[in-house]
């Protein structure tokens, strides 16, 4: 695979994380249930991936970021954006995995279960989309790594991004249409143009 196609895709790579991690912080990934002395009926509530796992959203804007980043930097720029992309992808997949190994209810009564007696609270974990955001880490942890590895071999961004200073324009040769005008601009300050002339044709 050559140097562009890697850097392609550890870029790609890192952006799907990113997206993925936003996508799926957004979704319902526990439906709790929260039982109330009778005669009160229980209350229901869909708690979001970012609920639970704040770190989901936080890391998926990190990984935009560092797509980003991979682009603009160059050397040893890459090997750190490549650490935090692999350390932001680790951050992210244990954060689904710790939401799918541990108890639900637990999880539950930790966010909406504040005040509520032991034992009341009941919780059903759409498993989904937690194992969707633990296969966007692991899809970070692959870029980081790549990079970390290869990116100081890449190529930068191309000369026609980077600023270059223009050169300075020759001057022209005076007309009798500059002339002129100079006498006018004389005329309207209130001195005499033809004071001191002695410019030849």
């Amino acid at each position: 695979m050559s140097d562009r196609r890697e850097m392609a895709a550890a870029v790609v790579g890192l952006a799907a994380a990113g997206g993925l991690a936003l996508s799926t912080g957004g979704q319902t990934w526990l439906t709790a249930t929260v039982a109330r002395p009778e005669p009160l009926p229980p209350v229901t509530e869909q708690l979001t991936g970012s609920a639970l796992a704040p770190l989901v959203p936080a890391g998926g804007l990190v990984l935009l970021a560092a797509a980003v980043a991979l682009v603009a930097v160059r050397g040893g720029g890459r090997v750190l954006v490549g650490l935090l992309a692999a350390v932001a992808g680790g951050v992210l997949g244990w954060s689904g995995l710790r939401t799918v190994g541990t108890d639900g209810g637990a999880a539950a009564a930790g966010v909406v279960g504040s005040g509520t007696p032991a034992g009341t609270v009941t919780a059903e974990v759409s498993a989904g989309w937690p194992l969707l955001a633990l296969l966007a880490g692991l899809l970070a942890v692959a870029a980081g790594l790549l990079t970390v590895l290869r990116g100081r071999s890449w190529p930068g961004m191309g000369r026609r991004y980077e600023r270059t200073a223009a050169a300075p324009a020759a001057p022209r040769p005076r007309t009798d249409e500059d002339r002129a005008l100079d006498a006018w601009r004389a005329l309207d300050r209130g001195e005499d143009p033809t004071e001191g002339t002695t410019e030849p044709r």
